[in-house]
């Protein structure tokens, strides 16, 4: 598969009770240093294949090279899920993710092979 696959990339941020606040902070300061991103709804349940608590954040590809670097220095003590976006969803929630922090079982058999 080329680079050019990539559409562009998803975080998810996870959080529970005691983490909800870091959860915030680290959303506030993303919302200002990255306008230009796209952030999701809170989920304060597990939502489709993701098994905690998380909210989204989609953006380009153009961002990467900025906003995943600030993610890794600032996500402490959340756990970040960060995947493609390809067209082959679940390949691009297993083969092609990575964690910041723990990972964690996603249901896989929720996504299909293709959009």
């Amino acid at each position: 598969m080329q680079i050019s696959a990539v559409r562009d990339y998803h975080a998810h941020v996870y959080y529970d009770a005691g983490t909800r606040p870091q959860a915030q902070a680290l959303r506030e300061r993303m919302e200002q240093l990255f306008p230009q991103a796209r952030f999701g709804r809170w989920h304060d349940v597990p939502v489709g294949p993701h098994p905690s608590a998380m909210y989204q954040v989609a953006f380009g590809v153009d961002l990467f090279e900025t906003l995943v670097p600030w993610l890794i220095l600032n996500r402490s003590p959340l756990t970040i899920f960060l995947h493609p976006q390809t067209g082959e969803p679940r390949a691009d929630h297993s083969l092609r993710a990575v964690w910041m922090g723990p990972a964690q079982e996603i249901a896989l058999h929720k996504l299909p092979e293709r959009d």
